[in-house]
C-alpha cells in the first residue's frame, strides 16, 4: 500500500514538472524587435501591452525595403479602431480595426517542442528556463503557423516565430519586458485625435498586428 501511495506521489510529481500552457501576465511594458525571412523588414519598437482592455500602443522605427520609417500607433480593439499618431504636425489618422484580439499566451492546442536554459546553467543567474510551444492559429483569411518561446516563471515572452504564405517567416523579439503599465497614458488617445474621422478606403484589407510592421 505504502508503495502505491508512493507510485502515485512520483507519478503527480512527474505531471507537474511538465511543462503547461499558459498566459503571459495582462499588463506589459518593454521593446521588440521584428525582421523577415526575407530581410525586407527590420524594425524595432516600445510596446505597451493591454489585455484587460485589448489596446497595444506600438511606436516604432526601422527600415523596409531599403526605406527608413517610423510610425506611432494606438490599437484599440475593444473599439475596433487604430489610430496613427504624428506628433510633429498634431494629427491622427483613424482607420478600422477589424481582427480580433489575440492575448499574449500559450494556446492549450499548442505542441510543446522542448525546455532549454537561455545563457548558461553553471551558476545562479546566468541563464533564464524556457518553453517553445508550436502549434496554428486561424485568422480571418489564413492559417498562420507559429513557434512562440515563453519563461518557465512567469510566462514572459521571449520570441515568437510566425508565418503566412503571403508573408513568409517573421521573428518577434521581446527584451526589457516590465510587469504593469510603465505610463497608461500610452494606451489613450492624445487630445488632438478627439475629432479624428473614420477612414476607410476600398479594397484595402483590415489590419493586424503583424501588417503594421509591412507599411
Amino acid at each position: 500500500m505504502k508503495a502505491l501511495v508512493l507510485f502515485v506521489c512520483l507519478s503527480a510529481g512527474c505531471l507537474a514538472q511538465r511543462p503547461q500552457q499558459c498566459r503571459s501576465p495582462p499588463l506589459l511594458t518593454g521593446s521588440l524587435s521584428v525582421s523577415t525571412q526575407s530581410e525586407k523588414l527590420m524594425a524595432y519598437a516600445k510596446y505597451n501591452y493591454d489585455a484587460l482592455g485589448r489596446r497595444i500602443r506600438l511606436q516604432e522605427f526601422g527600415q523596409y525595403k531599403n526605406q527608413t520609417f517610423y510610425f506611432d500607433v494606438l490599437l484599440l480593439y475593444n473599439l475596433g479602431v487604430m489610430y496613427s499618431i504624428n506628433y510633429e504636425n498634431n494629427t491622427c489618422c483613424k482607420k478600422p480595426l477589424n481582427v480580433d484580439f489575440h492575448p499574449l499566451e500559450i494556446p492549450r492546442d499548442a505542441g510543446l517542442l522542448g525546455q532549454v536554459v537561455l545563457g548558461g546553467s553553471s551558476g545562479p543567474g546566468q541563464g533564464v528556463l524556457v518553453n517553445s510551444w508550436a502549434g496554428t492559429l486561424k485568422m480571418k483569411n489564413a492559417t498562420a503557423k507559429y513557434i512562440s518561446t515563453v519563461t518557465e516563471f512567469g510566462c514572459i515572452p521571449v520570441s515568437t516565430l510566425f508565418h503566412t504564405d503571403r508573408s513568409g517567416w517573421m521573428i518577434t523579439s521581446f527584451f526589457n519586458n516590465v510587469i504593469g503599465l510603465v505610463d497608461p497614458q500610452q494606451l489613450i488617445p492624445p487630445p488632438f485625435c478627439k475629432g479624428a474621422r473614420l477612414v476607410e478606403e476600398d479594397g484595402e484589407e483590415p489590419e493586424t498586428f503583424f501588417s503594421l510592421f509591412q507599411k
